[in-house]
């Protein structure tokens, strides 16, 4: 899972010619679900991305050509344009204008948590959907970093990981995005100390569900200020902020705007790195 915001290094693209910032092809899957469409926006208004494709079923409450006709409205130079596809489609025989030349693929794809459902629950369904887009990312973009915002993140992202090995291809470009995590750690220890919460960087370590979700609170400024009595509620509630939602949401949806808020947080740090910025 890729956690840390500076890399101790710059990474720089490759595959023939270097892209220059401003030129990046972005595709969002699942870009008009919930996640999909914040996300989506965010990445169209980025000055690093010049093209992006949104990636959705036709069987969607919100067509991916509509949200692409809306995003192209923005004041920027990104160019949009929408891609459906039917349920039964495999990607991999459909999604090669779409695909083809991305540097990065957003997969805020496959069945949210509701009330009382643990993220295990939604294993074999997601799977399945991460397993038809990886495939095809495999096939229309190997070099691409694909950011797989699909629950339960712990078991897809290293079940995705071995399928990109067997095609000959660098598994280190497959990412589980856990940033959310880091997201609500940083503003909950904003809210309990007032330090700026720009200045907070709360490193997590372990997984992407409950109890494998790990705040170092003591590794930050900030966040060793917080009595040490105090940190057990604390990673309960970082632990258990996903439910939190999916309750308040009263099954009609999970964390959808902060989550894309995450991944587009992710998103950009990988355009900065490769374009050969530290990110």
């Amino acid at each position: 899972f890729l956690r840390r915001r500076r890399p101790t290094q710059s990474v720089r693209y490759h595959s023939g010619a270097d892209k220059m910032p401003g030129s990046f092809k972005v595709c969002v899957v699942g870009g008009a679900g919930g996640i999909g469409q914040p996300l989506s926006m965010l990445m169209a208004s980025h000055p690093d991305v010049g093209e992006l494709c949104v990636y959705d079923l036709t069987v969607s409450m919100v067509p991916a050509d509509g949200v692409a006709a809306d995003l192209s409205h923005l004041n920027t130079k990104c160019k949009v344009k929408g891609y459906a596809f039917e349920v039964a489609d495999k990607a991999v025989e459909k999604a090669g204008e779409c695909l083809t030349g991305c540097h990065l693929v957003l997969v805020p794809a496959g069945m949210p948590r509701k009330p009382g459902m643990d993220r295990k629950d939604l294993l074999k369904v997601n799977a399945d959907i991460a397993k038809n887009i990886v495939e095809a990312c495999a096939k229309y973009c190997p070099d691409a970093v694909v950011a797989l915002i699909v629950n339960p993140v712990n078991s897809v992202v290293p079940a995705m990981c071995e399928l990109w090995k067997k095609k000959g291809l660098n598994p280190k470009k497959i990412v589980g995005v856990t940033t959310l995590d880091i997201l609500r750690a940083n503003k909950f220890v904003h809210e309990i100390t007032g330090a700026p919460v720009e200045e907070i960087e709360i490193p997590i370590i372990g997984g992407h569900a409950g109890s494998t979700i790990l705040p170092l609170f003591s590794q930050d400024k900030a966040g060793a200020t917080i009595p040490a009595e105090q940190i057990p509620d604390l990673d309960k509630r970082v632990q258990d902020a996903g439910t939190e939602v999916v309750q308040k949401k009263a099954g009609k949806g999970s964390a959808t705007l902060s989550m894309a808020f995450a991944g587009a947080r992710l998103g950009r740090a990988v355009l900065a790195g490769l374009s050969g910025a530290e990110a």
